[in-house]
């Protein structure tokens, strides 16, 4: 049952709408491609050889790779929710 001007199904649309486009993104992330490197391109510590069987292509070691990660990328989105107060008026 939907409320307001909603149509039956809206929510589920929405939550299946924010999935796809998350998927896609990660999805769309950069692997790594070719030989995986025995040193870290960036340190030069020594990658551990289940790490480089693990991930085909690999250039990182875990910390350097940890660091990476760790950095906050902003993207842009769309709220799909919406406040409450923009639905009551």
């Amino acid at each position: 049952m939907a409320g307001g001007w909603a149509k039956d199904g809206a929510v589920s649309e929405q939550i299946e709408a924010s999935i796809e486009d998350e998927l896609k993104r990660m999805q769309a992330q950069k692997r790594p491609v070719g030989e995986s490197l025995t040193e870290c391109a960036e340190c030069g510590e020594e990658i551990p050889e289940k790490r480089r069987l693990a991930i085909p292509g690999v250039k990182l070691c875990i910390d350097c790779q940890q660091e990476r990660d760790g950095a906050h990328k902003l993207r842009g989105g769309i709220n799909r929710r919406g406040s409450k107060d923009s639905q009551l008026k």
